[in-house]
């Protein structure tokens, strides 16, 4: 009994040197505000079962939410820590004096959805037909969907279309039932149409190019406070290093998708492969002087598109909405 303790104790000295910082420490706790059901869950699900978070020494406490506008209440009042939004909504709050980041964590948003028997091959042939589009009409998506249009048809697509404002999924069982031509959808509901046998007419992309944007464009990102981050740095880095872990094992394993098909809610293997390409396709670049260059035109754009009422007094993307305080 004493030889094993003995043997126990030897190798604990040895290992010591090998153990991360971060492990030997108690772990600290960050409170993360979570859309009830929403992808974000997936890549949280992948940190909290690898033990990613936990090997930088960070605990994670998911605090469910059940809207999105949830989120932003939660995060100004200090209910969580962090919370993904867009770097929209952070550009306004630090126009109004609040010192939120963002730190990109997704480049899919929403893309435009046809049925294969509407006979609808471009945006033009949108014309004078109902278009659902979830988001309302300060949504980015529908934003720079109308400003494409004004760019290669000279029309904007709010006269082109009729719009069609409603939620996700009541619009994708409202084209599936053949209600609808076609939807603006976020990019989950949208892969889910793409199982069901819809098309991808307009992407993120096509439109962006449109535009003049050419790379990468984050759009949502993991969103704080910068006064907690430098509390909390060395937690908040560790978390990060676990965010773009789970993001690598997404990207390279198909196992790891089959662990989280019950979180997904695919209804078959179609549309878990779908829904897989999508988020896969949604991970951001590395190049963040490229990513915040996009940000600055496409702010540009959107304040042209959306006014005051989607980007408060902001005139262009505030200093400091990109956190740069990440380790490398």
């Amino acid at each position: 009994m004493k030889a094993c303790l003995a043997r126990i104790l030897m190798l604990a000295v040895l290992l010591a040197p090998f153990a991360s910082p971060a492990a030997a420490a108690d772990p600290a706790t960050i409170r993360i505000g979570v859309l009830q059901y929403g992808t974000v869950s997936w890549e949280l699900d992948v940190m909290q079962r690898m033990g990613l978070a936990e090997r930088e020494g960070v605990r994670l406490e998911i605090v469910p939410l059940a809207l999105k506008d949830a989120a932003s209440v939660a995060i100004q009042g200090g209910a969580v820590d962090v919370v993904v939004n867009d770097w929209i909504w952070v550009a306004r709050q630090r126009a109004e004096g609040r010192d939120f980041a963002f730190v990109p964590y997704s480049r899919a948003i929403g893309s435009v959805m046809v049925r294969p028997d509407a006979g609808v091959r471009s945006l033009a042939d949108l014309r004078g037909r109902r278009l659902g589009v979830a988001g309302g009409a300060l949504d980015k998506s529908w934003l720079l969907l109308r400003a494409h249009a004004r760019r290669t048809l000279g029309e904007d697509a709010a006269q082109l279309v009729k719009p069609d404002f409603g939620a996700p999924p009541l619009l994708n069982a409202l084209m599936l039932k053949g209600e609808l031509p076609a939807v603006l959808n976020f990019w989950h509901y949208a892969a889910r149409l793409q199982a069901a046998g819809m098309r991808e007419l307009v992407g993120l992309d096509e439109i962006l190019r449109s535009l003049g944007v050419e790379g990468d464009l984050p759009m949502l990102g993991w969103v704080f406070r910068e006064e907690w981050a430098a509390r909390n740095r060395a937690a908040l880095e560790g978390f990060l290093r676990a965010s773009a872990r789970a993001k690598q094992l997404m990207r390279e394993s198909d196992a790891v998708w089959e662990e989280l098909r019950p979180l997904t809610r695919a209804e078959d293997d179609a549309t878990l492969a779908a829904l897989r390409q999508g988020f896969r396709d949604g991970i951001p670049g590395d190049n963040q002087v490229q990513a915040e260059r996009n940000a600055r035109r496409v702010f540009e754009i959107l304040a042209n598109e959306g006014g005051a009422e989607l980007v408060g007094p902001a005139t262009s993307l505030p200093a400091g909405t990109f956190w740069h305080g990440a380790a490398r």
